[in-house]
């Protein structure tokens, strides 16, 4: 295969071209039965989420190796 390999993997590129192709405020195409939540509104909840499971993440270090915060190790 030739060409360019965009580096920035999957997610980050369909972001950038959902971006390129009306912003974060265009409407979500695929819902079943609901009002469709905008660019802006998924990626504030998936940013959420994350940051939800990076915190569970840190408890359970913490809670194995006995260091709280960004100390290091």
């Amino acid at each position: 295969m030739g060409g360019t390999r965009d580096r920035r993997g999957p997610v980050p590129t369909a972001v950038a071209e959902a971006l390129a192709d009306g912003g974060l405020d265009q409407l979500s195409h695929d819902t079943e039965g609901t009002s469709p939540p905008s660019l802006r509104r998924i990626l504030i909840d998936l940013v959420e989420e994350y940051a939800r499971h990076v915190g569970h993440a840190d408890l359970i270090r913490e809670s194995v190796d006995g260091l709280v915060g960004e100390d290091p190790p």
